[in-house]
């Protein structure tokens, strides 16, 4: 089982290409960074884990772009994976995110994880133009749409939220693909959308009993005759060796720490003394 961390990046506390690089030389696999575009302030959405429309972090106001904070860590480390929990696509126009996401792969050498989320914050997601009620099958048509991109010379699509006729787009991903993983609550219906469109889930930060639903996760990408078997992220709190290695039994495939916020000093020794921990292993 791999081990990275996730930065909640923001306008203040450490830069991500500073974490990044002080991930790379603690030993860690992968650094992932979350995104939301906006917060309105009137909304309907609850939070999932405040249950209102309260946040638990004003960093959600925060927050950085994904795709420019990644291309300021891929500049400064050599073999560390760039990941997304999650970004939005949806917020996004899927041809030029599309080259965005191909763009940094390519310039890191094949480096990049597309974490993606349905979008709790469906006022959000609304400012958009996504409807709500259709934010998982608008999702998977950027998802296949995107992909066509990646895959195909002469690529092409036609959805009911993505159209484009026979075109050209490169540079391409360098493993003519780019991993995508789903961050949303371990149900069913998450898992045949993974088994259909996707590569792994990414557990929520209150996931709970995660072997069982990887389990799940297992029966759904079977039922769906994928081969080979889903990637699994779980976020870990505080490492507990015990808890991973149930874990890493029951198939997840990494595990992630988040930073505090902090500058450079305090996330350095954090780093350190968490390396040291899970070299215990």
């Amino acid at each position: 089982m791999r081990h990275g961390i996730v930065l909640f990046t923001s306008d203040r506390g450490i830069p991500p290409a500073t974490a990044a690089r002080l991930a790379e030389e603690a030993g860690f696999t992968s650094f992932y960074v979350p995104e939301h575009t906006h917060i309105p302030i009137r909304r309907d959405a609850a939070h999932p884990t405040t249950g209102d429309a309260s946040l638990p972090d004003d960093r959600y106001l925060r927050t950085l772009d994904p795709w420019v904070a990644l291309a300021t860590a891929a500049a400064v480390t050599s073999h560390i994976r760039l990941g997304t929990a999650v970004a939005l696509p949806v917020e996004h126009d899927p041809i030029a995110l599309a080259k965005t996401i191909a763009s940094l792969d390519h310039l890191s050498g094949g480096r990049v994880t597309l974490g993606v989320g349905f979008g709790w914050n469906t006022d959000e997601l609304a400012d958009h133009g996504v409807p709500p009620a259709k934010r998982r099958t608008v999702l998977r048509e950027y998802v296949e749409a995107m992909r066509t991109l990646w895959t195909q010379d002469e690529a092409a699509y036609d959805g009911e939220f993505v159209r484009f006729g026979p075109s050209w787009a490169w540079p391409k991903p360098i493993d003519a693909d780019v991993p995508v993983l789903v961050g949303a609550a371990g149900t069913d219906r998450t898992f045949d959308w993974i088994a259909r469109s996707g590569q792994g889930w990414i557990t929520t930060p209150t996931e709970d009993d995660i072997e069982a639903k990887v389990a799940g996760l297992h029966r759904a990408w079977q039922a769906a005759g994928r081969s080979g078997v889903p990637q699994v992220v779980a976020l870990a709190g505080k490492p507990n060796l015990e808890q991973l290695d149930e874990w890493s039994a029951a198939g997840v495939t990494e595990t992630l720490f988040g930073l505090p916020d902090r500058g450079e000093p305090e996330v350095a020794d954090y780093l350190h003394r968490l390396a040291e921990t899970l070299s215990r292993r």
